[in-house]
């Protein structure tokens, strides 16, 4: 039977990497709407407890833990802080990541490493650690954060294309490996989303144009549109869904 509960996260606990500001902070604050506590993650801790202030106000219950998520030994400590002081991770999103953007044949080594050790090193990094102890309790629910870029090419995104595409099937076998310890793993692929970190995108008219045209459903998305999908990702609505990444990008994908 299909009620309000079905979608409800109340009594359990979500952390969400890379949530100071944008993306993150959205997907936090539609989980914490559902029901669920929240630890939000980033590097800089001004920034983090801002979020969280602004969190509460809202009358959500939050914590935080300021963490690299590409150093190993760091997550290990962080995750078991988390456990001992807050509770259980019920729920992770891996949501941590960076871009760097130049042609293939002008991108810097340097640059190269820092967008694959963000945005897979550190999938990986945190998602083992919170995935060991999921496998103890034999319950558990990660999404990691792809992109369109999963699937699609674009100019000057090399190094970015190849972590996402890597996300993408990272999250395919992290699905099969945990799936017998009762973790479920998802991910969602975000079309392109109007957020602090693209206002200069958003008012370059040429770009936005650009993103119209792309986009059957003719806008940029808001990032409170992509809560929802994480939502459901994270309940019992998707009791039987692992293994997949739901794009939510205005049709983008599906459009030549």
């Amino acid at each position: 039977m299909i009620d309000a509960r079905t979608f409800r996260l109340d009594g359990r606990l979500a952390m969400v990497t890379g949530s100071s500001g944008g993306i993150g902070l959205a997907l936090a604050r539609g989980l914490g709407q559902a029901g669920a506590a929240l630890v939000l993650n980033g590097r800089d801790r001004a920034k983090l407890e801002r979020a969280a202030l602004a969190l509460r106000a809202e009358g959500l219950t939050v914590d935080t833990s300021a963490f690299d998520a590409t150093d190993f030994d760091g997550v290990a400590a962080a995750v078991a802080a988390i456990e001992a002081d807050v509770g259980a991770i019920d729920i992770l999103v891996n949501n941590a990541g960076i871009t760097r953007r130049a042609p293939f044949n002008e991108l810097s080594l340097d640059d190269w490493r820092a967008v694959m050790s963000t945005n897979v090193d550190g999938l990986f990094i945190v998602g083992q650690a919170v995935a060991r102890r999921m496998a103890e309790r034999k319950r558990g629910r990660i999404i990691n954060i792809c992109s369109v870029m999963s699937e699609l090419g674009r100019a000057g995104t090399s190094a970015y294309t190849a972590s996402k595409g890597a996300a993408k099937m990272l999250t395919k076998a992290m699905a099969i490996d945990l799936a017998p310890h009762g973790i479920r793993v998802n991910g969602i692929a975000p079309g392109y989303f109007a957020t602090e970190l693209t206002a200069k995108l958003v008012a370059d008219e040429q770009f936005s144009a650009w993103v119209r045209q792309r986009a059957p459903l003719g806008r940029w998305g808001q990032v409170e549109e992509l809560a929802p999908a994480a939502v459901f990702l994270a309940s019992d609505a998707s009791s039987f869904v692992t293994g997949h990444v739901l794009f939510v990008d205005g049709g983008m994908t599906s459009a030549v």
